[in-house]
């Protein structure tokens, strides 16, 4: 059986967090929670309510599939980053981007 979501949340939090160079402080300031609790979820298993974990995963830019389903957590970084992006687009932008990578995977 894979890693389950309480297994991974805290190491998943840190990582994103280390991955964009904040400290714990910074980070706990950007979400509302002082560094105690955020280094209790990181280090200690503690689980957050919803909301704290809403705020947490859409300040880090972490996939809910990250947390909820680690075992098809993606890998590549740039991945992650690239489908980040993509949910943070409107409508016209989707379309825009969509048309361009037929154009490029068209392209020999």
């Amino acid at each position: 059986m894979g890693r389950n979501a309480e297994d991974t949340l805290g190491k998943t939090i840190k990582s994103a967090r280390l991955e964009r160079g904040w400290t714990r402080e910074k980070f706990a300031e950007m979400v509302g929670l002082s560094p105690r609790y955020v280094m209790s979820i990181e280090n200690e298993n503690k689980k957050p309510s919803y909301k704290k974990l809403f705020k947490l995963i859409r300040t880090l830019g972490v996939p809910a599939d990250a947390i909820f389903y680690p075992e098809k957590a993606i890998e590549d970084v740039q991945t992650q980053r690239l489908l980040h992006m993509l949910e943070q687009c409107e409508e016209w932008e989707i379309k825009g981007i969509i048309a361009m990578v037929e154009v490029l995977r068209a392209t020999p």
